[in-house]
């Protein structure tokens, strides 16, 4: 069913946009709410007499919009997780761990609107977009860093890991001197 907003809904558009929704969303919510019209010709009759306070909804909506785009253009969100011995993330970064830093930062911006560049599964700097309105794209970084603590723990393991090598080529490099000190030994009995 094809209903034109006349109030921004979370999770389906803003003002004056015409979307498809199920039709008892339409019936159930939307329309007893007055967030929807039903998008019949008659209904767009109306609907175009009412752009101008349509319109001015709208411009407020995109001020709004370009306020948060100024906050949000150039900003970098570093994000810190938990990392395998690998040197990749548990899990994903996703847009809602990015919705979540950037609401601590005083920055609300709905989760769905954020969009990354491929999936975030190991350390780095990422290129993100925040789609606020149609004309309104707010560019930003994200960064993803190794929790502190658990960086200390992964050098400490290396380290072992390295000493533990280390060992291992100084036992067997033994291990070959005396096999060739046996050997030379046992020749040399052979020869006498």
């Amino acid at each position: 069913m094809k209903v034109i907003l006349t109030e921004k809904v979370k999770a389906l558009g803003t003002v004056g946009e015409i979307v498809n929704v199920a039709a008892g969303y339409a019936r159930n919510y939307l329309f007893p709410r007055r967030l929807a019209l039903l998008a019949d010709d008659k209904n767009s009759n109306i609907l175009k007499d009412k752009q101008k306070a349509l319109g001015k909804k709208i411009a407020v909506e995109k001020d709004a919009a370009l306020a948060v785009k100024k906050k949000l253009d150039g900003m970098t969100v570093e994000l810190i997780k938990k990392v395998g011995a690998n040197g990749r993330l548990f899990g994903a970064v996703t847009s809602s761990d990015i919705a979540n830093e950037l609401e601590k930062q005083g920055v609300n911006v709905e989760r769905r609107l954020i969009t990354l560049e491929g999936s975030v599964k190991s350390l780095g700097t990422y290129d993100a977009k925040a789609k606020l309105m149609n004309d309104v794209v707010a560019n930003f970084k994200v960064k993803v860093t190794i929790d502190a603590a658990m960086a200390e723990q992964l050098k400490k393991e290396q380290a072992e890991a390295q000493k533990r090598n280390a060992e291992k080529k100084a036992k067997a490099e033994a291990a070959k001197a005396e096999a060739a000190a046996a050997e030379a030994a046992a020749l040399e009995e052979g020869a006498e």
